[in-house]
């Protein structure tokens, strides 16, 4: 009765790990790309672009009137019969002109700021390619430390059976174990790693770091390294060049503004005084405009639009420079995709091939008792690390597409 009721336990627990699998949700790439909108970083520009929205629907306000009230031209008397006490409004009127380049320079700010996030995101989603990838690659790992991890439990099982009837050394056995314990390391360094890329995963996507989760591993080569450079179609698609282009366009508008400060603002005053002394009363009412271009008040915006026509050529120059970067790191990419993939291609159709066909023939000629047992652990070992260098392979040209769409920008 004792046993059944172990034996029920133990089915109970399976199942209770099995929903526990099965709770865990599948996070395909794209699904993972999504969420990186939920990014604080994001999030802050989004703010910052509101912000800049905001601040530029009060370009067009104007200063605040001035009131201002007391004696006017009173002699120092208790009781004068001169004299008036008066009251006065004055109002400054900002040329319309510089009011409207004022809101369009403002408006563009936000635009520069787009563009900045737009980068960022595009970083953002590098990174998730890439810690994605890096996870996936290590679950291929997982799986083949596992096929190694049966071959060696096999040789052992036999080599086991080969002992009692005095065909086998012990020292091959233990050296057996330690290869198999050896792989216990390993799988605990790879497990490791999937929990670091997991903890950066979730925190890209802002949520919580330990949430667990299972990753699509089929992987797609594009081919890349056929590709040729467009720079016409890079400058359009590449933020940080479209933030070059917003800041060009945002110091012309920055120009604009300055241009207008040559045009005259205008005023009003007005005031009115009660008179002492049984005087009439008495009214001021005044017009006032700025003359802005006369060379002592002109010195200053005519030296900033001169700036300007260097920050735009420097911009301009910064971009040429930009794309010739960009032009140069596609190429090598494509170079280094090139030769990633020969050497993958070789591994696959050549090498792995060679020593699988290694370790078959070193496990006949044991099984036939003429070969020995480190034979066979060594073309084991030998194979695991081919396949191993493969994948590293396979990650090394995963992160060479993930660089390529970053500088391309095309996601």
């Amino acid at each position: 009765m004792k046993k059944i009721n172990q034996i029920i336990l133990i089915v109970l627990l399976g199942f209770s790990s099995f929903a526990a699998k099965a709770q865990v949700p599948r996070l395909p790439l794209d699904s993972v790309l999504v969420k990186i909108a939920l990014n604080p970083s994001l999030q802050a520009y989004d703010a910052k672009i509101s912000a800049e929205d905001v601040y530029a629907t009060g370009a067009k306000s104007l200063d605040a009137p001035k009131i201002s009230a007391g004696q006017y031209q009173t002699p120092y008397q208790v009781n004068p019969n001169t004299g008036s006490f008066m009251i006065q409004a004055e109002q400054m009127f900002t040329n319309p002109a510089k009011l409207r380049a004022k809101e369009d320079y403002m408006k563009g700010m936000s635009k520069v700021t787009a563009t900045d996030k737009s980068y960022m995101k595009n970083q953002l989603i590098a990174q998730v390619k890439q810690y994605y990838y890096e996870r996936v690659v290590l679950e291929k790992k997982l799986v083949l430390l596992q096929n190694t991890q049966g071959l060696l439990e096999y040789m052992l099982k036999d080599a086991n059976i080969r002992l009692t009837y005095g065909k086998e050394k012990l020292g091959n056995i233990y050296k057996t174990k330690a290869d198999l314990y050896q792989l216990d390391n390993t799988r605990e360094q790879l497990n490791n790693e999937i929990s670091q890329k997991n903890i950066m995963l979730n925190t890209l996507m802002n949520r919580d770091k330990q949430a667990a989760f299972t990753v699509d591993t089929s992987v797609v080569l594009k081919d890349y390294e056929t590709g040729l450079t467009d720079t016409a179609a890079l400058a359009t698609s590449r933020s940080d060049i479209k933030g070059i282009n917003r800041n060009i366009e945002l110091q012309q508008l920055n120009a604009k503004m300055e241009y207008s400060k040559r045009k005259p603002d205008f005023g009003i005053q007005a005031g009115h005084m009660f008179s002492y002394g049984g005087m009439s009363n008495q009214y001021i009412l005044m017009g006032s405009i700025t003359i802005p271009i006369v060379p002592w008040a002109s010195k200053s915006y005519k030296a900033n639009l001169k700036g300007i026509q260097y920050e735009v050529a420097q911009l301009q120059q910064r971009k040429m420079d930009m794309l010739n970067q960009a032009e140069g790191q596609l190429a090598g990419l494509r170079a280094d995709l090139n030769s990633k993939k020969r050497q993958l291609k070789n591994y696959q159709q050549n090498i792995i091939p060679a020593l699988q066909n290694s370790y078959k023939t070193a496990l006949l000629a044991y099984d036939q008792n003429t070969g020995d047992l480190p034979s066979v652990l060594e073309g084991i070992k030998g194979l695991q690390m081919s396949r191993l260098e493969a994948l590293d392979r396979l990650q090394e040209i995963l992160n060479l597409q993930v660089a390529y769409e970053r500088e391309n920008e095309s996601n």
